[in-house]
């Protein structure tokens, strides 16, 4: 088994088996499990019976647990997890395991040295078990690395989302639009000329290719004739039902920007199709 689980220590390689490997991996793991759970029962009663020292019965146990720490990693470290179904606990159930593994071999180790110390056993059985924690840790760093990169792709599956919640909470229906002739769209950001024109229309600039066609910024003789106050509001010659226009509708609507969109003239609102970005134009000297 361990030296099965070396050849999984690279996530590329185990890609290229594919999800049969990964079978065979799991059903492989749950098969020594089955055979550890067989042995401790087995070493439970010669223990009983003064057969085997409980020392004995101890390490029955710690294989036992690695079996079922492999099993995790079966399942998490080398085999492949669909970003839908990550959990933080699964990323953290797989770095515990391989966390685990290494330290039941440390004390293998530990216990190995002891002997060697006390000159029962020869300097040369250290070299499996340190072969074997060596393998362990590297398998600990791996589980590191998988579980960042797993978060950083739920962070980004999770942004991708919520750019696509935007996306269609600004969808605007062409025929929603052209019943009455306008669209207000209220805002809770407000508009303030100064901060927000400039990024629309490099925005805009980027986008098309030219230059956003604003035909009235702040207050302007004809507003003022037809009695208006448009200081702090802008005016764009675009027809709201356009590409142009629903892609200005659309990037108001994301950053709650409020406007007005004309689809035609409308007597004492409007004299052509235009989009009115800002809170609709008040009454000079609150005239009616």
């Amino acid at each position: 088994m361990r030296q099965l689980l070396g050849v999984f220590l690279s996530l590329g390689a185990l890609a290229a088996f594919g999800q049969t490997a990964v079978d065979s991996l799991e059903t492989i793991v749950n098969k020594r499990i089955e055979l550890a759970q067989q042995e401790i029962q087995k070493i439970t009663q010669l223990v009983q019976d003064g057969a085997l020292p409980k020392l004995r019965l101890e390490q029955a146990q710690r294989d036992l647990e690695d079996a079922q720490d492999d099993a995790i990693l079966a399942r998490t470290l080398y085999g492949p997890l669909p970003v839908e179904d990550l959990t933080g606990k699964l990323m953290e159930d797989m770095v515990a395991a391989a966390q685990r593994r290494v330290d039941r071999q440390q004390v293998r180790l530990d216990a190995a040295r002891r002997l060697v110390d006390q000159g029962i056993t020869p300097q040369s059985w250290l070299a499996t078990p340190e072969q074997e924690l060596t393998t362990r840790r590297m398998n600990l760093d791996l589980a590191h690395s998988r579980a960042n990169l797993m978060a950083e792709l739920a962070a980004q599956a999770k942004f991708q989302k919520s750019q696509a919640e935007i996306q269609a909470a600004t969808e605007i229906a062409y025929q929603d639009l052209f019943a009455p002739g306008m669209e207000h769209f209220e805002g809770s950001a407000g508009f303030l000329q100064s901060r927000d024109l400039k990024p629309l229309a490099l925005a805009f600039q980027k986008k098309f290719e030219h230059p956003l066609p604003v035909s009235a910024a702040g207050e302007t003789d004809l507003h003022r004739a037809l009695g208006f106050d448009h200081s702090g509001r802008v005016d764009v010659a675009l027809n709201p039902g356009d590409p142009e226009g629903v892609w200005l509708r659309r990037y108001l609507k994301s950053r709650q920007i409020p406007y007005y969109a004309f689809t035609r003239a409308i007597p004492g609102k409007a004299t052509a199709a235009h989009i009115h970005i800002g809170p609709g134009s008040t009454r000079l000297h609150n005239a009616d």
